[in-house]
């Protein structure tokens, strides 16, 4: 240690801690952040892959910082997505805490009031927080706040890549704003994440509203762990009726006999397909006679369930797999897994690659398993079976993984209904404020940077029709009764929503429900339970979908539900068709699928035309992201042609090629409609929280920036007429 500079700017009770973890060495990340941290002259992003010594690069030189200075006051407030992490922190920041002789206060709604009232009477040390719990304090105790808080020394994001581009980032990115308002001063940002893309990027959504505050970026030199990558294909058999038997069993079969006897995080995308797999692994345990080792984790489950896996894998003394969503993909320390196995294709590549980072962490390969199912090809067949879409796209999500990219965080966005809480909590906190006040503090000095003062103003006037504000003799705002019974219930401080299910009916009879987080409008196909269904009515009040089912072919096994696929992934899922190289980790079924998959791309002449008619069908393969496909095919609908999308391609039915030319070319000479002209198409633009209180014209504005890209539409439809 005596040769590292880092160690040597450290506080020596820093140092001693550092002594008795029996550490020869710090790592690559920790020794670079020290200098800045201590500083406190700029803000800091720490990317590292997963235990590779974040937290303790962001608190050794920040807990240095108030060791020295010795603030009256919190010295760091830490914030965290989720309350498991909060208490991990908890758990390891105590021993440190103990010989700074500095308290540490986990605050969320799981923590005794008794435990806040202490750090409340006498302000001090860190504090560890999620920014609901932020949230509440500024509005409830701004007084406190402005005291406590009145030395800070630096503010700690964990798991940023969490927040990027949501609803939720942008009340985190506010939070910090209102904070340094109200102190009157800026406070240093530490940003810890295992998952960035874009890192200059990631630095503007750090700091948004300050341009000219410097921003250090330290990434991990170190190469991770080797990685081991296997891709295992499974096939639903056809049967005469041309219904399928699904792989499941196969697949579950192979999770039980691989990965029994060791410890393993199974991700399987949906809370249904967690439970099956879940329920499917435990039943072969008790069939043969051995103790259960495999146990679903997903956000529907009680806080104990979870919190009892969660020390099991901790404890690491049994056999231990966790079935789980994307709620064990973030930072929890639940120790290092053997493997890390993908049940169907994953949402995006920033995903796999935190997912896989919790896997070889003991200096042992990482290891990946995916098990991807495909559809038995018949005559039927869907053009996107026999391309063998979901298996491309796996592939392509590796490439990039092993290229080291993921997906940039989306901008350029609205966020009006986050905006709308921010006013309401803005007034709540001041008790009046006046409205160019509010616009200076939230849009043009803050995170909401593309609001103008035309939009802000409708904003208000539409929260004032609600009753939400009022306006004062004197100018001021304030709350108004029904902002004031808004503002009061807990459930105000989340700024975040999951999307409602609507109810899906065939004849008024149930078959299901689902989530609506794309556009969809009526005489639109699609995809649930296997089955092709056409869209006849949708009830934005009632929330419910009337269908029909439609008639035509098989529908593709893989509709790409679930996150928006980026265009970079399906450009290089053109790349994989075009190269024909087949990868080493492939199994004998999954060669054997991508090999039809890229025979038939090749035999239809795909590498040379993203355009082919089967029966009177046109199939458009623009090869872009799910944005730009899904405004092609607003685009084409409008034009009067029944396109519909599914998984990056478009189906035209009862279509020519002339007839696709023809219109592509009207659309692209025509005077084109903007996004917020496709969003008034859509019956249900209701998406966020607070969107129900905006109004209609607005909220199209935000629907528009957020699911459709014009530009981008019309320069690809302008390309194809040039071919």
């Amino acid at each position: 240690m005596s040769e590292s500079i880092g160690f040597n700017l450290l506080h020596k009770d820093v140092q001693r801690w550092i002594w008795t973890q029996n550490w020869i060495a710090l790592r690559d990340i920790q020794e670079h952040a020290i200098e800045p941290i201590i500083k406190a002259n700029c803000d800091v992003i720490i990317s590292a892959s997963t235990a590779a010594g974040k937290t303790e690069a962001a608190f050794l030189p920040a807990c240095s910082r108030i060791a020295e200075i010795n603030p009256d006051g919190v010295g760091i407030l830490y914030i965290s997505p989720l309350k498991a992490l909060i208490n991990d922190q908890f758990r390891r920041l105590r021993s440190l805490s103990e010989i700074l002789c500095f308290p540490v206060t986990p605050w969320h709604g799981d923590v005794l009031r008794s435990v806040k009232d202490k750090q409340k009477k006498r302000p001090g040390g860190i504090i560890l927080i999620t920014p609901e719990s932020l949230e509440s304090l500024l509005l409830n105790q701004a007084g406190w706040c402005s005291k406590a808080f009145s030395s800070l020394s630096h503010i700690i994001i964990d798991e940023f890549h969490a927040f990027l581009g949501t609803e939720r980032g942008c009340q985190l990115q506010s939070l910090m704003h209102r904070i340094e308002f109200m102190l009157g001063r800026i406070v240093p940002r530490v940003a810890l994440s295992a998952t960035l893309g874009d890192m200059e990027q990631v630095a503007r959504f750090l700091r948004p509203s300050t341009k000219n505050y410097p921003c250090e970026i330290i990434e991990s030199s170190t190469s991770h762990s080797d990685l081991k990558i296997q891709l295992r294909g499974y096939l639903n058999k056809a049967s005469e009726n041309e219904e399928s038997t699904t792989g499941f069993e196969g697949i579950v079969d192979d999770l039980y006999k691989i990965l029994r006897g060791k410890s393993h995080l199974i991700f399987a995308n949906s809370r249904g397909r967690t439970e099956e797999i879940a329920a499917t692994l435990s039943d072969f345990c008790e069939k043969n006679g051995v103790p259960n080792e495999f146990f679903p984790h997903h956000g529907s489950l009680s806080k104990e369930i979870r919190e009892s896996l969660e020390a099991r894998l901790q404890e690491d003394n049994l056999p231990t797999s966790a079935v789980c969503t994307m709620t064990l993909e973030l930072g929890i320390d639940i120790g290092s897994v053997d493997s890390i196995a993908q049940v169907t294709a994953p949402h995006s590549v920033a995903s796999l690659r935190q997912r896989l980072g919790r896997s070889g962490r003991r200096g042992d390969a990482a290891i990946l398993r995916l098990f991807i199912p495909e559809d038995e090809i018949t005559a039927k067949s869907h053009l996107l079976d026999r391309l063998r879409v979901e298996t491309v796209q796996c592939i392509a999500m590796i490439n990039l993984l092993l290229k080291k990219w993921c997906e940039p965080a989306p901008g350029n966005q609205y966020h009006l209904s986050t905006l709308v809480q921010q006013t309401l909590s803005v007034i709540g906190q001041y008790g009046g404020v006046r409205a160019n006040q509010l616009w200076s503090l939230l849009c043009e000095m803050g995170p909401f940077c593309l609001v103008d003062q035309q939009i802000y103003v409708g904003l208000l006037k539409a929260l004032g029709e609600h009753n939400l504000i009022t306006q004062m003799r004197d100018g001021q705002l304030v709350l108004g009764v029904r902002g004031e019974r808004l503002v009061e219930n807990y459930n105000f401080y989340t700024a975040f929503n999951t999307p409602e299910e609507y109810r899906l009916e065939c004849e008024a009879r149930v078959i299901g429900t689902v989530p609506i987080d794309k556009p969809l409008v009526v005489g639109q196909l699609i995809i649930f339970a296997g089955k092709r269904w056409e869209v006849l009515d949708i009830n934005s009040d009632k929330k419910v979908i009337a269908l029909k089912r439609a008639t035509g072919g098989r529908p593709p096994k893989f509709g790409g539900d679930g996150q928006s696929v980026h265009d970079i992934v399906r450009q290089e899922m053109l790349r994989v068709y075009i190269d024909k190289a087949m990868p080493i980790y492939l199994d004998k079924t999954a060669k054997e699928t991508l090999s039809e998959g890229i025979d038939c791309f090749h035999s239809l002449g795909l590498e040379s035309t993203s355009l082919i008619q089967i029966g009177g069908t046109v199939h458009v393969l623009p090869w872009c992201g799910d944005q730009i496909t899904t405004t092609i095919t607003v685009l084409l609908r409008r034009a009067g042609l029944a396109a519909d999308c599914f998984g990056g391609v478009i189906d035209i039915r009862n279509c020519t090629l002339d007839t696709f030319y023809r219109s592509v070319r009207a659309i692209v000479h025509d005077e084109y409609p903007t996004s917020e002209d496709l969003s008034r198409q859509v019956p249900d633009t209701i998406v966020e929280k607070h969107d129900p209180l905006i109004p209609k014209e607005l909220r199209d504005l935000a629907y528009g920036r957020r699911y459709f890209d014009v530009d981008g539409a019309i320069e690809w439809m302008a390309g194809v007429c040039q071919r």
